[in-house]
C-alpha cells in the first residue's frame, strides 16, 4: 500500500490554511474491512479473555498476521526503509479496529510511538537506526519508548535514566506499557551533553523488566531497571527532546482513535442487547428513558470521531495546528471512551457485571487510556494554553 494508493483530494480554503478531510478514502475502508476480518477470525472476546489469564496476553501469530502479514507495522514507515509510505490516517484506522476488538497488540507502543521516535532522527540508509526501523517496519520486532505510560506530550520528559561512559545505561523507569515485549527499547537519558535516546536490547546483560498489575491486562506494564546496561545512541541531545516530544503527540494523537474503536463497539453491543432482551413483554430499547440515553451517547461517539480523525489528518499533513488538534481529541475521546463503556456495563445489567461477558474488558481498556499519554484534564490545560483561554478548573 503506498502513499500514492492511499491519497486523497482535499479542497483548501486557501494555499495557507488546507480544510481537514474528516472522511474515509475507498483504501482506508479496505484497509478496515481487512483488519477487521482478520480480528474477527483470530481475536474474539474469548480469546481474549483466555490470553489474559495467561502470563502473556499478546498472541504473537496475530502480530505475525497484522504486523507482517498484512504490512500494518511499517504504514507509518518510508518505501526506502522497507515500509508502506501510508499516513497516521491508515494508522488510525487500524487503531479504531485494535480499539473495537480490545486486542492485545504493540500496534501502538511500537509501529506508531516508537517508529515515529526513530523517525525523528532522520535515519540514513545502512546506518543502525535505518536497520532498526526496517526491522519494525516488517513487524519482524518490536520496540518501546521507555517512558512511564501517563507521559504526555508537549513538555521536556524527565529522564530517571543516566547514560555513562561507554555508553552504559544506570536507573529504572517506572510503568513502561509494553516493556515486557519489546525487544528494543528506546531510552531517553541524560548524559554528559544532555538529554539523549538511546537504543538498549531489552534481553542485554544489565536490564531487568519487571512486570506490574496493570488495570488493563490487555496491555502489560512494567518497571524496567538499567545497571550499567550496554546501549547505542540513538539521537543526541539536538534532537532527542524533539524526537520524544514528536512521539509522544503522534501516540496521543493517535490514541484518540483506539478510544473511538472502544466507545463503537460498547455502543454498538449495547443498541443489540437492548433490542434483545426483554422487560414486561418489551424489548428494553424501546423504553424512552434508555433511548435517549443511547441517543446522548451516539452524539457524542460523532463528536469523537470528527476529533480523532481531525488529530489523525493533522498528524498525516503535518498541521501547524497539531498541537490543538490532538489536545482536542485526547480531551474528548478519553472521556467518551469512558462514558461509553460504563453505559455499557450498566444498560447489560447483571450480565454487564461478569467476568465471561466482554463488557470489562473495554471498561479497563477505557479506563487505561484515560490515563495514558495525559489526562484529559492534562490535554485540557494545555489547550487552554494554546489558544489563550483561562485554563479550565477540576
Amino acid at each position: 500500500m503506498s502513499a500514492a494508493t492511499t491519497g486523497h483530494a482535499r479542497t483548501t480554503a486557501s494555499a495557507e490554511q488546507p480544510v481537514p478531510d474528516l472522511l474515509y478514502s475507498e483504501a482506508e475502508e479496505d484497509l478496515r474491512s481487512a483488519v477487521r476480518s482478520l480480528l474477527t477470525d483470530r481475536c474474539g472476546p474469548a480469546a481474549v479473555l483466555a490470553r489474559i489469564e495467561t502470563a502473556r496476553p499478546y498472541d504473537p501469530d496475530l502480530w505475525t498476521a497484522l504486523g507482517a502479514g498484512m504490512g500494518a507495522a511499517g504504514l507509518l514507515v518510508p518505501e526506502k526503509h522497507g515500509g508502506q509510505g501510508a499516513s497516521a490516517r491508515e494508522a488510525a484506522v487500524v487503531l479504531e479496529e485494535l480499539g473495537r476488538a480490545a486486542a492485545p497488540s504493540p500496534y501502538l507502543t511500537s509501529a506508531v510511538i516508537a517508529v515515529e521516535a526513530l523517525l525523528s532522527t532522520e535515519p540514513e540508509e545502512g546506518t543502525e537506526n535505518a536497520a532498526l526501523l526496517a526491522g519494525l517496519a516488517d513487524g519482524r520486532s518490536t520496540a518501546a519508548l521507555a517512558l512511564p505510560w501517563s507521559t504526555a506530550p508537549g513538555s521536556r520528559p524527565a529522564a530517571t535514566v543516566r547514560a555513562g561512559d561507554g555508553v552504559a545505561l544506570t536507573g529504572t523507569v517506572r510503568g513502561v506499557a509494553d516493556a515486557g515485549e519489546a525487544g528494543t527499547l528506546l531510552v531517553p537519558a541524560e548524559g554528559p551533553g544532555g538529554l539523549g535516546l538511546y537504543a538498549v536490547e531489552a534481553a542485554a546483560p544489565g536490564v531487568t523488566i519487571t512486570p506490574l498489575v496493570p488495570l488493563d491486562l490487555t496491555r502489560p506494564l512494567a518497571d524496567a531497571a538499567f545497571d550499567n546496561a550496554p546501549a547505542r545512541p540513538v539521537a543526541g541531545p539536538d534532537r532527542a527532546e524533539a524526537a520524544v516530544r514528536r512521539a509522544l503527540s503522534a501516540g496521543a494523537g493517535l490514541l484518540a482513535s483506539e478510544q473511538l474503536g472502544i466507545a463503537e463497539w460498547c455502543l454498538t453491543e449495547t443498541v443489540r442487547h437492548t433490542r434483545e432482551r426483554h422487560q414486561f413483554n418489551r424489548p428494553v430499547g424501546s423504553f424512552q428513558a434508555l433511548k435517549h440515553r443511547l441517543a446522548a451517547l451516539w452524539l457524542d461517539i460523532v463528536s469523537a470521531r470528527a476529533a480523532a480523525r481531525n488529530a489523525a489528518d493533522a498528524l498525516a499533513t503535518g498541521s501547524p495546528d497539531l498541537p490543538v488538534a490532538v489536545a482536542v481529541a485526547q480531551a474528548h475521546c478519553s472521556r467518551t471512551a469512558v462514558r461509553a463503556a460504563e453505559e455499557c456495563v450498566q444498560l447489560h445489567g447483571g450480565i454487564g457485571m461478569t467476568w465471561e461477558h466482554p463488557a470489562h474488558l473495554y471498561l479497563k481498556r477505557a479506563k487505561a487510556d484515560a490515563t495514558a499519554l495525559g489526562t484529559a484534564g492534562r490535554h485540557r490545560e494545555a489547550l487552554a494554553g494554546l489558544v489563550d483561554l483561562p485554563a479550565p478548573s477540576h
